[in-house]
């Protein structure tokens, strides 16, 4: 196949209902010849946090001279961005290439489009004979495709409500399912609540002979007085590290952060060299496209300097009850701006209600669309949800393209176009407004 055709082949797998269990994924694997066995690896799990812990840790290992895989889903606009070693996405070549393997193997059997991806990303990371690889869970732990693999650590960043219909309808057994990427003797390192998530996370490593590291408890992070951009760090061995760079906004970064410094320390006990010049120049260069990205636009061209006066967009992937509550809190304590213009797509499956209960009453605008997804809620349907309010401007828009040109029409210098709600949203409209995440290699 050409890259075109691999696209078109993984794409036709959506067709295919979401599967959770890990026998198929075991058996096919094994027709490939296992290539996840040897791959020495970092498993994150959780709710929220994820991608930022995994962005944080590839910049970290990779800065300290490791060869270091990430696989991350969904992404923004292009499928390669699943799959990147250090600072270099998949190239289409061995895309196509390794597609073409898998659909040879599979010859007319059916799998999941993310039991494909993650099949691509260990044939890839296998034969690259990379260093480490960072493995994203796709929905849940237990049952996920990723959870093949026995790896050097885990990460569960935190635990909310999301993917009732697959995990469960209750705190703890959606905890449970999380829990389930615990392995046998490997090490914990995780951001939970003091709350029925710890107790569920807690029992888990207890029964499996794993240390659980607590973030609160065993490590901690502080936001720095002098500057919120930097932040202070105490870590699992009472070493301290103050004023290092938060590059990523948001205050609930610092605890993402703090859990991938965490896993370094872990790392180091197992013989990894990460000197703390890596440490420092890695959190500044980590960046994570779409998750309260802010950046300046006049016309086409992206400003660096505010004060040049283009209009300010912010784009967020929040799509869950607690994502969208760290959103609303930013948008609180960290920008400024006369008013809120708030660009809102969402899927249909998602708890529309509360997601706009809590941000609906902080924007002065409000523009509805709907992202190019089977799954979207339509702008009236989202409409048809908002907490009524007399103050609140609304707009309907049939397309993500005619919601930027109307925030675009309302918008002043002064004031903030947030684009949220689904990363479906949010990776089309970045594609509009910045272009192509990944290159053309």
């Amino acid at each position: 196949m050409n890259y075109e055709q691999a696209w078109e082949f993984l794409d036709r797998l959506q067709f295919f209902t979401i599967k959770l269990g890990l026998d198929s994924m075991n058996t096919f694997l094994g027709r490939l010849g296992n290539p996840h066995q040897h791959l020495p690896c970092i498993h994150i799990g959780g709710t929220n946090g994820k991608g930022s812990v995994g962005a944080t840790l590839l910049s970290l290992l990779s800065t300290a001279g490791y060869s270091t895989g990430f696989y991350t889903s969904p992404h923004l606009s292009s499928v390669r961005e699943r799959f990147r070693i250090n600072d270099n996405y998949i190239p289409k070549e061995d895309f196509s290439r390794l597609i073409t393997t898998i659909a040879n193997v599979l010859d007319g059997e059916q799998i999941t489009y993310f039991e494909c991806t993650t099949t691509l990303a260990m044939l890839w990371f296998a034969e690259q004979n990379i260093d480490c690889a960072l493995l994203e869970v796709g929905m849940g732990g237990r049952l996920d495709a990723t959870n093949v693999v026995t790896p050097l650590l885990s990460i569960i960043t935190n635990v909310s409500m999301d993917h009732e219909q697959y995990l469960g309808t209750t705190l703890a057994q959606v905890s449970a399912e999380k829990a389930g990427i615990i392995k046998p003797g490997i090490p914990v390192v995780s951001g939970v609540a003091h709350d029925v998530t710890e107790q569920v996370i807690t029992r888990k490593c207890q029964a499996e002979h794993s240390k659980l590291l607590l973030y609160g408890r065993d490590f901690s992070g502080s936001a720095s007085r002098q500057d919120p951009a930097r932040f202070d760090y105490t870590g699992i061995h009472g070493s301290r590290y103050t004023d290092l760079p938060l590059a990523m906004k948001g205050h609930y970064q610092i605890s993402n952060t703090s859990l991938a410094l965490a896993a370094t320390e872990l790392l180091k006990d197992q013989g990894w060299k990460i000197a703390d010049q890596a440490i420092t120049q890695g959190l500044s260069r980590t960046r994570w496209p779409g998750r309260l990205e802010s950046f300046y636009l006049t016309d086409n061209t992206t400003l660096t300097d505010a004060l040049e006066k283009g209009l300010h967009f912010l784009l967020d992937g929040a799509h869950n009850p607690a994502g969208v509550a760290a959103l609303a809190a930013a948008l609180q304590q960290e920008f400024s701006y006369s008013r809120l213009i708030l660009i809102w797509g969402a899927m249909a499956d998602k708890d529309i209600h509360t997601t706009l209960a809590e941000i609906a009453p902080l924007a002065d605008v409000m523009i509805f669309t709907t992202p190019r997804s089977e799954r979207s809620a339509t702008g009236q349907q989202l409409q048809a949800s908002l907490p009524e309010s007399k103050l609140l401007q609304i707009h309907t828009t049939d397309s993500v393209q005619e919601a930027i040109d109307k925030a675009r029409k309302t918008a002043s210098t002064n004031d903030l176009i947030c684009i949220a709600g689904s990363l479906y949203l949010v990776g089309e409209a970045r594609h509009i407004l910045l272009g192509e995440l990944v290159d053309n290699g």
